[in-house]
């Protein structure tokens, strides 16, 4: 199987999927890239997967669906272009020959979904829309932090050695803001040089991996000590670990 992120608009990475003849794409924002693609390895596009509604994620599901024929999975909560397949946690999608679980993860949007399947080629994989960064996590435009915390921590709970298929290149400065949080994690520093060295060759820094994530990334790291000292220096008022996570997802929305 081959996986690559198709670049589109500033920063949004359309993830594809393919074993040299079909094809699935993941939140296409934008369809001509994704068409491109498709011609370029002469593939067929057997399945769209959306994870949330936001127009960068589901701007290009129209008129893929009609050059492909291509089934549309999303989120049964949330309006996705239609007709669409509706999943709940406990779904799962079969295609490509790999079955992917359905998990619901609110928070960044009310119906957020990821999905997620065990092996694909050895490790399993996670595509998590905008719920879950390299060093950081959506913002809260619709869910409470309480959601957010939980979505989290049921991504946090997957295999360490689960490939983490984001939605966009915010790496960079999420990591300014992790090591801002907590400047002496010297695992944080070290992946730090290692994605600026990714982006000055012109590569993405995703995939990542679950494992990778707990090291380095403060939304997953909130009820460690040094991270509890960081956001009651930010906000006193914090006394519990989802006063925690609010204090430190407000503090990454005004950081400059």
């Amino acid at each position: 199987m081959y996986l690559f992120p198709i670049s589109a608009f500033a920063d949004n990475y359309l993830w594809l999927l393919h074993d040299g003849k079909r094809a699935l794409v993941v939140d296409p924002g934008d369809a001509e890239p994704v068409l491109r693609a498709l011609e370029q390895s002469a593939l067929q596009l057997e399945s769209i997967l959306v994870t949330h509604h936001h127009a960068d994620h589901t701007g290009g599901v129209d008129a893929l669906r009609k050059a492909t024929g291509a089934k549309v999975y999303g989120p049964a909560n949330e309006r996705i272009p239609a007709p669409f397949e509706p999943l709940h946690e406990g779904d799962s999608v079969h295609t490509l020959g790999l079955d992917f679980q359905v998990l619901d993860v609110p928070g960044h949007t009310a119906g957020h979904i990821a999905f997620y399947t065990p092996d694909m080629d050895g490790r399993p994989l996670l595509f998590c829309g905008d719920t879950l960064f390299s060093g950081g996590c959506g913002r809260l435009f619709e869910g409470t932090p309480a959601q957010m915390l939980a979505s989290l921590d049921k991504l946090a709970a997957l295999s360490g050695a689960t490939r983490v298929c984001c939605a966009h290149e915010y790496t960079l400065d999420n990591l300014r803001f992790a090591l801002a949080v907590e400047p002496d994690n010297t695992d944080l520093a070290a992946y730090q040089q290692h994605c600026l060295r990714l982006r000055a060759q012109g590569q993405p820094t995703l995939p990542s991996s679950i494992q990778q994530e707990i090291l380095i990334n403060p939304f997953l790291r909130t009820r460690r000590a040094s991270l509890v000292s960081a956001a009651r220096h930010f906000d006193a008022s914090v006394h519990d670990d989802t006063s925690v996570f609010a204090a430190l997802r407000q503090w990454k929305n005004q950081f400059k």
